[in-house]
């Protein structure tokens, strides 16, 4: 079951996507593209769109126009693109030489440009002094995903499908839909889509399944009530069933309730192991690179709105329109958390508060 609230306050959002967390290295190379960048005046800075689709073209005209029509958010697009330096400054004097602006080459024809970027001095911040950072998710591959919905009986599921789907093209996903299965019709959908992923194993770069519909602790519920367990989905995507994921971050947004449990809150006051690894081939264990959210907490009943759609799943597009892509995923699904966690929720004229529940054995950050 979920419930319907009635829901107090309102979010704002105003529309912006905020750039997301670069290196130093990079984040000094796009300072000097802004620089040269802001110079250009409109119609000069249309003309280098123009002349850098011609010059290199690893720039599509679709980001061009959707990240690039500003000078902050072309130096953000190429420092992305062409790092390390030496890259940006033979495409930077390509394109202001077909302009033409001379005056500007002399910062990019300089022996500097070649060398490594100083970093001007800037106020020091925690991640940069976190040893042994973590690497990111190559996601250069294809990323594939499956989205079931059980819309019977459930208001504002519809609204929930295409939030998800508007939500999943802009992550740059190909989307596998399943509406209203039944539990046959479920699992045979969802092994072919897995099957589908081991047999294009080199082209994956990342996999996202999102499931919503009615539930209880450990099992979905299909459209007739028939029960598929979660661990047997979860089971599905390992890294013995499904190789083509190994060592890829496996998503899982799971928008059902989880029992029948519900919090109206609580009124509050303003105020090591040793290891021993002798083998010689390399090995994983079944289950890593996972990330499973959960709209509420064990035993618990979700939300949802027969308006707006579920609580999560709202929550959720609301704060990738105001952020974008800024944060690691589970920073991201934190701002969601906060988001919802502070919102003012009625079940049957009785407050109700939920909180999202987080399960993860990633193993590097996933940025989309």
């Amino acid at each position: 079951m979920e419930g319907s609230p009635g829901i107090g306050g309102r979010s704002g959002s105003d529309g912006s996507r905020a750039p997301p967390k670069i290196p130093p290295a990079m984040e000094e190379l796009q300072s000097r593209l802004q620089e040269t960048l802001d110079l250009l005046s409109s119609q000069e800075l249309r003309s280098f769109r123009d002349h850098l689709k011609k010059v290199e073209p690893r720039v599509s005209q679709v980001k061009l126009e959707l990240e690039g029509r500003s000078p902050s958010g072309l130096a953000r697009l190429l420092a992305k693109q062409y790092y390390p330096p030496a890259a940006a400054k033979r495409v930077l004097v390509q394109v202001l030489e077909q302009l033409p602006r001379a005056d500007l080459l002399p910062r990019w024809q300089s022996a500097a440009a070649d060398g490594p970027v100083i970093p001007r001095k800037i106020p020091k911040r925690s991640y940069d002094c976190v040893e042994g950072e973590l690497d990111r998710y190559d996601l250069s591959g294809r990323r594939k995903a499956f989205l079931m919905c059980v819309k019977r009986n459930r208001l504002g599921a519809h609204q929930d499908v295409l939030l998800m789907e508007d939500w999943l093209g802009q992550c740059q996903f190909e989307n596998t839909l399943c509406i209203d299965p039944d539990k046959m019709e479920l699992l045979g959908k969802i092994t072919s889509f897995r099957d589908g992923l081991n047999e294009i194993k080199d082209d994956i770069g990342c996999c996202l399944v999102a499931l919503m519909s009615h539930g209880e602790e450990g099992f979905i519920k299909m459209k007739d009530g028939e029960k598929v367990s979660l661990e047997g989905i979860f089971e599905m995507f390992n890294n013995k069933n499904c190789p083509a994921l190994q060592e890829k971050p496996k998503i899982f947004i799971i928008q059902a309730c989880r029992g029948e449990r519900r919090d109206s809150g609580v009124e509050t006051d303003d105020e090591p192991m040793d290891s021993d690894d002798g083998s010689e081939k390399r090995r994983l264990p079944t289950f890593s690179d996972y990330f499973i959210i959960y709209p509420t907490q064990a035993d618990h009943v979700a939300l949802r709105d027969p308006r707006t759609g579920s609580v999560m799943i709202k929550a959720m597009t609301d704060v990738f329109k105001q952020y974008g892509n800024k944060w690691h995923i589970a920073d991201f699904f934190t701002k969601v958390n906060n988001r919802v966690v502070h919102r003012e929720f009625n079940l049957r004229n009785e407050p109700i508060k939920v909180s999202l529940v987080m399960e993860s054995t990633l193993t590097k950050f996933v940025y989309f």
